[in-house]
Parts: C-alpha cells; structure tokens; sequence
C-alpha cells in the first residue's frame, strides 16, 4: 500500500496543476486535475493527444456525481449501483462548468469510480475530478505498470504512484446513457451480456449521433513495431520464412511449443481471456521492445468473452501499420 506521505505529495501536484501517474485496476492512468484549465492543457500536450478527443473523469464516490452530470438516468444509476467501484466509464450529460477540455467540447462527460485502492486513496485526499487518461504517448501501448509510465514519459511526469501491475490490464468498459437506450461504446472486462442482465433491456447500437469515447479510434493502443493477426499454422509458416531471410520476429502465441528458429522472440500468452487480457499490454511491450521487424500475433477466439481483448487487438493492428499516423 502506498503510505499516506506519497498520496499527500500527489496531491500538492496536482493543485498546483501538476500531472500525476497513478494505478487503476484498468490501467495506470496520467492524471490532471480536471477543474484547472492549464493542467488539462498540459496533460494533452503531455500525451499528444488531440483537443477534440474525450478524457475520462475519475472520482471517489457516487455522490460526486452531480457535480459532474446535468442529470443522472436511472439506467445510469443502476449501472453505478452494480459496478462502482469498479472498470466501467458512464456517459452523461455533462453538468454547467465541466471544461470542453474534459468533453472534447462535446455536451457529454465520461465519469469513472476506479476500485484501486491508491486510486481511491489519492481521490479522497484530492477531493475532486481528475481527468486521467491511460499513462502513454497519444495512441500508443498502455500502461499496466509503474516502469511503463516512467519508460514513456521520464521527468515529464512530477510524479508516479507505485500500485504494483494492474489488475486487469485493459481500459474500462464504456457505456454512454444519453438516449433512449444506453449504447456500449467500449468492450471492456465487464461485458454486454453483464449490462444487459443488469439493465434488464438490451443495449442500443452505436451510430453517428453516439459521443465520442476514448480509446474507440480505429488506430489505438499501437507498438512501434509493424503487428499482424494471424492464424498458427500460418503465423508458425510466416515466422520461419522471415527468420530464413534474416529477420527478427515476434511472436505472441496461444501455445507453448515455440519453434527452433534464430531471430525468434517468442511469449506463450495465458490460454483464458481475462489472463490473456492481464497480460496483454505488458506482452506488447516486451516484444515491441525486442528490436525486431515485425510482431504476430496468433488469433484470438471469436466468442463474447475475448471481445475487450479483440477489440484492443484490433486497433493496434490499425496503429501500428506503415501508413498510420
């Protein structure tokens, strides 16, 4: 547990308009205060993330919510009853004064109740909303760990609070509640069919009126290293004709038998969706990291309980491709 001096510290950073690295159960996020115009400002040039991109409003307690929310649907209630604390971003209205640098300058806000307890901690001591997206470079791999922050960003951040690994290791799942029926923007560890049950009514489909969200770019969540999906046999046959031509892949498969083959950085990822998920940022990491070419990655099942996943899978396809930006 992080001692009562370190939060103290975060804290005095923050009202200072500082920006703080600190651990969710999600991801590490890079936090600003989200009332202080000039440390919004910075924490998006500090990520290089564009105005117009929405950041997410972490808070304490339910009952911060109408400081934040213009209105609170029940569905809305509902679903903060069932899941906060915890990895689920809600949608709202936003209230009279919240920053469009929060919003994207939309007429929405995303809000959060982390269940990390130094997350929890520093929000109680802080006593307001600090607006945190993930603790990385615009678009890039996220941070499920304290080094990943300071791999990223070194002195550019005051100051990053230790949590130890993140629980989960993928962001939050997002659930916008402005319409007739609430519409999942994002997959995330809690699922669909876990809204839904909850709700007791399925949820809408996303369309052109939907708020922005983050993280729901096509290009998002991207190693610098070009990345390709594929099947085993054909990953295990594409790995062997690159190494013969004196490349160096990476490899992140669902299986353990790892061919003899030089040039070859190679991770056995957890056979069941929430390790694989765990363990899927930090994975990235060390294979971006291994000064190859190229990494694949052997695909995922296609069945509910891998969608957060395959939806971040997805994205960083998109991100790390030649052509992206």
């Amino acid at each position: 547990m992080v001692a009562d001096p370190d939060i103290d510290k975060a804290v005095a950073i923050l009202r200072r308009g500082g920006l703080v690295a600190f651990p969710t159960e999600t991801v590490y996020g890079l936090g600003a205060d989200a009332r202080n115009p000039a440390a919004l400002g910075r924490l998006y040039a500090t990520k290089g993330r564009p105005s117009s991109h929405p950041v997410i409003v972490h808070l304490a307690d339910v009952s911060q919510l109408a400081q934040w929310a213009s209105e609170v649907p029940p569905a809305a209630a509902k679903l903060a009853a069932r899941f906060w604390p915890g990895p689920l971003t809600l949608i709202l209205r936003r209230a009279a004064g919240v920053s469009d640098a929060v919003t994207g300058g939309q007429d929405t806000v995303g809000l959060r109740v982390p269940s990390h307890p130094v997350a929890h901690a520093l929000l109680a001591k802080f006593g307001g909303g600090i607006a945190a997206p993930s603790a990385n470079r615009y678009g890039r791999v996220s941070a499920t760990a304290a080094q990943h922050v300071q791999q990223e960003f070194g002195d550019g951040v005051e100051y990053v609070l230790e949590g130890g690994a993140s629980e989960i290791g993928i962001e939050s799942t997002i659930v916008a509640v402005t319409g007739e029926r609430p519409v999942l923007l994002r997959p995330g560890h809690i699922s669909a069919r876990e809204i839904e049950q909850t709700l007791g009514a399925p949820l809408g489909t996303p369309d052109t009126e939907s708020p922005r969200a983050p993280g729901t770019l096509a290009a998002h969540y991207a190693p610098q290293t070009p990345l390709l999906v594929m099947e085993s046999d054909l990953l295990l046959v594409l790995a062997a004709s690159l190494t013969r031509q004196g490349k160096r892949v990476a490899v992140l498969a669902r299986g353990t038998l790892q061919p003899l083959l030089a040039g070859l950085t190679w991770i056995a990822a957890p056979p069941d969706a929430c390790a694989y998920a765990h363990d899927f940022y930090a994975n990235l990491r060390v294979l971006d990291a291994a000064g190859c070419d190229s990494i694949l990655v052997e695909k995922l099942p296609q069945q509910p309980e891998w969608d957060a996943v395959n939806d971040r899978l997805g994205r960083a396809v998109a991100g790390s491709s030649p052509t992206s930006t």
